[in-house]
């Protein structure tokens, strides 16, 4: 018996001792991070415990003190706002990602052309102003002189997610989001798949915290996430590796 109580008194220790990494990411890299996530715990016994959200939502918590270790943002603006304050220790561009226009699945209109756009009653973007998909859809709107026609008909939402729930929901007619996110649509269907090359260059920055409280976990993990086996995971979800990586420090 006392052998036995002994040996729960280790497995509490050592579960109250366990390591966390506590990691803010983008909401289009849900399915893909918590894939790598259950994997890495098994093998190293580290709680990789996520944060997910609007990149733009997540910089601004970690402005604000919020206790974070990695940062994995959608775009390099909420990066280099963060790196400009002094709140980033090292950062890489590890991912890129496409839009697409989605409708819902039965009944929405067949779309094969950008311009045709403007024959939809609403279109819902993730926050255009501010939330990275957002802001690319708009750029991308703007590059083909549509946003001034658009601009009274587009629904801003919360994040990727939320638009795409809009047109599952029928709330929309079309939105533009991540192929990643529409991939894993079950009452969307993709309408359009704007080419990479006349698209936004989206890129996902990944960055140690100059205040990260588990560095060294951190450290460990930042490095799997660029790994051949977490790249893989990363391309089955339809996200694309960078070719070349930007990589930065200070």
């Amino acid at each position: 018996m006392r052998r036995l109580f002994a040996a729960v008194l280790f497995c509490l220790a050592a579960s109250a001792h366990a390591v966390e990494v506590r990691v803010f990411a983008a909401v289009s890299l849900t399915e893909a991070l918590e894939e790598i996530a259950a994997t890495y715990e098994k093998k190293t016994g580290v709680d990789i415990v996520f944060h997910f959200g609007a990149s733009s939502l997540l910089a601004r918590q970690i402005e604000q003190g919020a206790p974070a270790d990695l940062f994995l943002s959608a775009d390099e603006a909420k990066m280099d706002a963060l790196t400009a304050k002094g709140l980033v220790a090292t950062r890489t561009s590890v991912l890129s990602n496409t839009l697409v226009i989605v409708v819902p699945k039965d009944g929405g209109m067949n779309i094969t052309s950008p311009a045709q756009l403007t024959n939809v009653r609403s279109l819902a973007l993730a926050e255009p102003s501010s939330v990275p998909a957002g802001v690319y859809a708009r750029m991308w709107l703007q590059k083909l002189g549509l946003w001034e026609r658009l601009a009274s008909k587009i629904v801003p939402t919360e994040n990727v997610r939320g638009a795409l729930a809009a047109v599952e929901s029928g709330n929309v007619d079309a939105a533009i989001v991540y192929k990643t996110d529409a991939r894993i649509a079950k009452q969307t269907r993709i309408a359009y798949e704007v080419p990479r090359a006349n698209g936004p260059a989206i890129s996902y920055p990944f960055a140690l915290l100059r205040n990260a409280e588990n560095r060294d976990a951190a450290t460990r993990f930042l490095a799997h996430l660029r790994s051949k086996d977490a790249l893989r995971i990363f391309v089955k979800h339809g996200f694309l590796p960078v070719s070349t990586s930007r990589s930065d420090s200070s």
